[in-house]
């Protein structure tokens, strides 16, 4: 068979014809322009479609008003396979409170326009793209199986709160009539829906896969497994009775993905059921080290274009799978799991010798990061448990830090021919920084690209709780532990804070204590968000519900309430400029 892995992924059919193809197994459609780079979803899915034997071509950004570009490559002979992108299309379109957003990272040139007509019909990536691709999926071939991925499909694939349009709705997988949906990182499940559907099979009980039921088809499926296996989330009609419910949902849902357990969650959608199967196992180092060697051209197609995002992460390398954190705002532990897998030494330097060889590298690797940076080798000294949560109240004691493999890494890809210098860009936790002298000690010596990024996020004890975050003591800890190592080194240490403003249990007064509290410990806080209320985390079912993990009342503040309270923080930290000098996360 004639080896293509020089090459892009095809994403015309005039490409699929160089390459000899007649037909294609598989189309991945995607709300972001394809960049063939493992830190993107559509990419990394794409090739180890690829490394089976499969033809996969690229479907990147279609038009969303008429199905004419899910005709482009023919029918496929397995399936189209959907994703939103990177980023849940809500979050990529609209700001925490509704305004459309003029920028795309993961578009050319950062527009997400395809003209100069601001409409809904010339955005690159529609609102809600998964559900609107599987509508044009089913349009262009009705009997093509449809399955769903990525961030959005795996966030959304029970019922969950749309901050746009401030309501509750269904699954994605219900809304978009899928055939299934993958959630977390899909790698396994999408080899076994492939090999399923190429042996002419019905893909079914599938590991870290969602079906769409009907009502007899899943009275048919409840008497064919045992009750006990069965775990049931309030439904369509108990949610929308009592929000109170939705609490106890997301946290059934948590608690299942976090202990990993062999439940089989369902909940009764408006029409019919979703039924989800446990995970399958997370990749183990080897795993993960075999997809990083894939041959990724880590560059976008040539007809894509120039893509912010491509510009931040070229010259960076995904180091680690997984957070433990569980950070009540924060979809990474529902998505990427909370088990850790810290890819070998030799399979990131080999990624970095690849990086050195690019024409465009100057000498510099802008990041070694994950999800958690300094989560790198950590493991559990009891092999795991069914809470997996490593950092709250406190670093669990059995939690195994190995700040000298850290170390070690560092030290390894600085030695490597053309490398100038070794940056960690991505967030790192201040009490595992704490634990791991060494490593903090190098970290600010050598490989932090200008100032330390840290998240306490606030300051104040019961939004910190809400927040499942330390203690402020450890963020005071924290700087003044930089503090002396800055007089050892004679070097200045500069850190950067990111917060949240308006999360549930927030109001002006705890906006208030956070400015002054940061003065206090002499932080400027240049990078703040509001709390956007994104799907699958537990701080949107406490704005759902006006409920705290405990079931306890909390007091949820109004648009006008968060307006204040982003207000006092920028004028206490950017009177000179604020709109030049404010900056938000991703």
């Amino acid at each position: 068979m004639t080896n293509f892995s020089h090459l892009h992924l095809p994403v015309t059919a005039a490409e699929c014809r160089l390459r000899g193809w007649e037909y294609v197994d598989v189309v991945l459609v995607s709300g972001d322009a394809y960049i063939d780079h493992p830190s993107f979803g559509l990419a990394l899915i794409g090739r180890v479609l690829e490394k089976q034997g499969y033809r996969v071509a690229i479907l990147a950004q279609p038009r969303h008003d008429i199905p004419d570009d899910f005709l482009r490559f023919g029918k496929p002979r397995l399936f189209f396979g959907i994703t939103a992108g990177n980023l849940d299309s809500i979050v990529a379109n609209y700001s925490s409170n509704g305004k459309v957003r003029d920028f795309d990272a993961y578009s050319e040139g950062g527009s997400p326009w395809r003209g100069k007509e601001q409409s809904r019909v010339n955005r690159k990536r529609p609102d809600r793209a998964t559900i609107l691709y599987a509508n044009l999926a089913r349009h262009a071939y009705k009997d093509v199986p449809i399955i769903l991925g990525g961030i959005e499909a795996s966030l959304r694939r029970f019922i969950h709160f749309d901050y746009k349009q401030n309501k509750l709705r269904s699954s994605v997988l219900t809304d978009g009539k899928a055939d299934l949906l993958i959630y977390g990182m899909g790698e396994k499940a999408v080899t076994a829906v492939a090999a399923a559907l190429q042996q002419g099979e019905v893909p079914s009980g599938v590991a870290g896969s969602c079906e769409r039921l009907s009502n007899q088809a899943f009275q048919d499926f409840r008497e064919k497994v045992p009750p006990e296996k069965i775990t049931y989330l309030p439904s369509w009609t108990e949610l929308q009775n009592n929000k109170s419910n939705f609490m106890e949902a997301e946290l059934l849902i948590d608690r299942h993905a976090r202990s990993r357990s062999g439940t089989i969650l369902v909940q009764q959608q408006q029409s019919g059921w979703v039924i989800q199967h446990p995970s399958p196992q997370p990749l183990d180092s080897h795993e993960l080290d075999a997809i990083y060697s894939l041959p990724f051209q880590r560059t976008p197609h040539p007809t894509a274009g120039d893509i912010p995002a491509y510009r931040m992460i070229r010259h960076s390398v995904t180091i680690v799978r997984g957070c433990s954190g569980n950070c009540s705002f924060c979809a990474i532990t529902r998505h990427q799991g909370p088990s850790i897998t810290s890819r070998s030494k030799e399979s990131i330097l080999a990624e970095v010798k690849c990086i050195s060889a690019m024409k465009d590298f100057s000498g510099t690797i802008s990041d070694l990061g994950g999800p958690t940076a300094n989560l790198y080798g950590s493991s559990c000294a009891l092999g795991g448990c069914k809470k997996h949560d490593c950092l709250f109240p406190k670093v669990c004691e059995h939690l195994r830090i190995d700040e000298n493999m850290f170390i070690d890494l560092l030290d390894s890809t600085a030695e490597l021919a053309g490398i100038k210098h070794v940056f960690i860009s991505s967030g790192l936790r201040m009490e595992l920084l704490l634990k791991t002298p060494k490593l903090l000690e190098k970290l600010i010596a050598s490989h932090i690209p200008g100032s330390l990024k840290i998240a306490p996020e606030h300051t104040e004890t019961d939004l910190l709780r809400l927040m499942h975050k330390e203690e402020h003591a450890v963020l005071a800890k924290f700087v003044n532990h930089c503090g002396t190592i800055a007089k050892k080194m004679k070097k200045e240490v500069h850190l950067t804070p990111y917060v949240i403003t308006g999360h549930p249990g927030s109001n002006e007064k705890s906006a208030v204590l956070l400015v002054t509290r940061m003065k206090k410990l002499r932080l400027g806080v240049r990078q703040f968000q509001d709390f956007t209320p994104t799907p699958g985390t537990i701080s949107t079912a406490m704005l759902v519900s006006g409920l705290d993990r405990n079931k306890k009342k909390i007091s949820i503040p109004s648009q006008s309430d968060k307006s204040r309270q982003r207000a006092i923080v920028e004028a206490s930290f950017h009177k000179s400029s604020p709109q030049k000098n404010r900056k938000r996360r991703k």
